[in-house]
């Protein structure tokens, strides 16, 4: 894994690559993007592009104590938390993916959540949630179905090319995942 910035070759060299789970059994929450851009794609770390929010909404939101950088990604497992996709390979940004390849992709987060039965997933996008798990008038928040045995939150995606939410709209959401997981 590549921990350099990388170059504009470096990130047209990135697209269709896939990012490595960051997953282990029994997790408090597996969280799950829609799919890697190409910086994730061309540094192989999750959430990777300076000016993503995820990493700093974790830390805001009580996930970690520090704030994470991206090649930390692997720390968040002994914390109880970890990271996938729905869709496996990169690209410059999700309105690439089709409807099919969001479909196919909740299989694939399904055959994950049964074999690694984390407490709670976020899926982090409400219209990549809306057309991959088929339910077009989903709202943020935990989901009335679980996928298997674990239930699903959907989550505002911290990219930054999504406006809608700011730091302190996405650390609320975030927050609120966190402070019910910890109920449990």
């Amino acid at each position: 894994m590549n921990d350099a910035k990388p170059t504009r070759a470096d990130l047209l060299a990135a697209r269709g690559k896939t990012v490595p789970d960051v997953i282990a059994p029994g997790l408090r929450i597996l969280f799950c993007g829609v799919n890697p851009g190409l910086y994730s794609g061309a540094t192989g770390h999750h959430f990777a592009r300076p000016g993503n929010r995820f990493w700093p909404t974790l830390h805001k939101a009580g996930y970690t104590d520090r704030l994470l950088s991206p090649a930390e990604e692997q720390e968040l497992l002994g914390l109880g938390y970890g990271i996938t996709n729905l869709v496996a390979r990169s690209t410059a940004t999700a309105d690439e993916l089709t409807s099919e390849e969001l479909v196919q992709g909740r299989q694939r987060l399904l055959v994950k959540v049964k074999r690694h039965q984390p407490k709670a997933l976020a899926v982090l996008g409400i219209g990549a949630y809306r057309t991959a798990f088929s339910r077009p008038k989903a709202i943020l928040g935990e989901q009335p179905e679980p996928l298997d045995r674990t239930t699903v939150w959907v989550l505002p995606n911290p990219s930054g090319l999504n406006a809608h939410y700011q730091i302190d709209d996405l650390v609320r959401h975030f927050r609120v995942l966190r402070m019910a997981v910890e109920r449990e």
